[in-house]
């Protein structure tokens, strides 16, 4: 009977904290899986599976160690005018973990859980955005988006004709010149 206890007592038990390391390391496994966000260039990329509703994955920044991303689809919020739902990702690509920093469901993190949070509630918050995130790329990967319906989408200066690409006007001016 004692040496039921004892190996029991020698069992380590998951905190908090080792649970949210968890669901890191499970969201980078599903979202390079799906788009390998490490390989893509800055830009803005739209997955489309016929569905009406695309993904847009935007790679705002790729550093040595780290990528900076935002997934949404292509809804506004009628309040704000912002994207909803979107989430903001941080790839650490050293230590295979993704982080939701923030994700906007018609408030931010700051209106949530306030600015100075204790260290048990930003915990469960952050646990909250990340088992969103690990839903939304499992919902995405059993839909059918991935590397295969990932496209490149070009940005057009505002007042540029969509048929012009950037300097496309001062080429035509050239062209006729």
């Amino acid at each position: 009977m004692t040496s039921l206890a004892a190996r029991s007592a020698r069992i380590p038990r998951l905190t908090r904290f080792g649970w949210l390391m968890g669901l890191y390391a499970e969201n980078h496994r599903r979202l390079t899986r799906l788009f390998a966000p490490a390989d893509l260039a800055v830009g803005t990329y739209r997955s489309s599976i016929g569905d009406g509703l695309d993904l847009q994955l935007d790679v705002i920044e790729q550093h040595r160690y780290t990528t900076e991303l935002r997934m949404t689809y292509a809804l506004l919020d009628p309040l704000t005018g912002e994207p909803d739902p979107s989430a903001w990702l941080r790839l650490y690509n050293d230590a295979h973990q993704l982080e939701a920093t923030n994700c906007y469901v018609g408030r931010r993190w700051q209106d949530v859980i306030g600015m100075y949070p204790p260290p048990a509630e930003l915990i469960g918050h952050r646990m909250r955005m990340n088992t969103f995130l690990g839903k939304w790329l499992e919902y995405l990967a059993e839909r059918g988006h991935g590397m295969a319906t990932l496209r490149p989408v070009e940005i057009h200066p505002p007042g540029t004709p969509l048929n012009e690409g950037p300097g496309g006007a001062a080429k035509k001016l050239a062209m006729n010149a």
